[in-house]
């Protein structure tokens, strides 16, 4: 297939790397940095999103928040002025729900379709091609989409229409805050009662409470390793959808709240590069004390 792919990032550059691997043709925006990998495979750089769009059947979105989707998309030279009739847009993103629902229905009136396809797993994850997909959209968009995300992930689930992905990784977020808040409150808990946090993690990892958080993120949080694979800062835009997406529904969500609220403690100290595992400092300087010393 001959596809775009907009967004190389820590995220979309390996996952367009297993497009490239299987034999499709890719093609990208050139940046003054380029994924090096990228940049020496037979993947051809145009200018802007409209030449990627006017040269690919399928277009790929995999970049920050809502804002930078509409600028791909529908600004000067987006997405949307390089598109004819029967091309398909597939955009990863983890974004608004709502907005999504507005892009589909553009694109739509475009002749094209449109699926939104978030996904989970972070960097390692989109190296390992084990990414967990999750897709709304038609099922004769989804099934034209499926091939490309059999070669980027393990776990793909169409969940249904127009913005049902994005809710599906909305709620992905919110499960995963709280179980980081958890497993950093936990081992907080017992680092200050005078516990080895790295042992009790180790004997959590046997119980009912062992979970991949506390696997991936205990270990992160013990070691002080926050190189990102997914920044604090990306988190809490999610969590921001979250609420924003709650107060439209009339739903009360305490727990994401205070999860959001632990990563602007974060944010505001300059650690929103740091990775979401990193909220554990937020609930450090409230205690003065670290779980462990890096």
């Amino acid at each position: 297939m001959k596809i775009g792919f907009i967004g190389l990032g820590i995220m979309g550059a390996p996952m367009a790397l297993h497009l490239v691997n299987a034999g499709h043709a890719l093609f990208y925006v050139k940046r003054s940095k380029v994924n090096a990998d990228i940049a020496a495979s037979n993947a051809t750089a145009f200018a802007t999103a409209k030449e990627v769009a006017q040269q690919a059947d399928i277009i790929i979105t995999m970049v920050p928040d809502t804002p930078d989707v509409a600028a791909v998309l529908f600004g000067k030279d987006g997405v949307a002025e390089g598109l004819s009739a029967g091309k398909l847009v597939i955009d990863m993103s983890s974004i608004s729900p709502i907005e999504t629902k507005v892009f589909a229905q553009k694109i739509s009136a475009l002749g094209c379709d449109y699926v939104d396809a978030p996904v989970s797993g972070g960097e390692v994850g989109a190296k390992a091609a084990s990414l967990t997909i999750m897709v709304g959209g038609t099922e004769a968009a989804f099934a034209k989409a499926e091939p490309l995300f059999e070669l980027m992930g393990k776990n793909i689930t169409h969940v249904g229409g127009s913005g049902d992905g994005q809710t599906t990784k909305v709620a992905n977020q919110i499960i995963v805050a709280l179980n980081i808040a958890a497993v950093a409150e936990a081992l907080l808990f017992a680092s200050k009662a005078g516990a080895d946090p790295a042992k009790v993690r180790q004997a959590l990892m046997g119980g009912f409470a062992s979970s991949r958080i506390l696997e991936v993120h205990g270990e992160r949080m013990v070691k002080r390793t926050f190189n990102p694979g997914f920044r604090i800062g990306l988190h809490q835009k999610d969590l921001g959808l979250a609420l924003q997406g709650a107060r439209e529904l009339g739903v009360a969500l305490p727990q994401t709240a205070g999860a959001a609220q632990l990563m602007q403690v974060c944010a505001a100290n300059g650690w929103g590069d740091l990775d979401h595992s990193a909220l554990v400092k937020a609930l450090e300087l409230m205690a003065s004390h670290d779980v462990a010393k890096g």
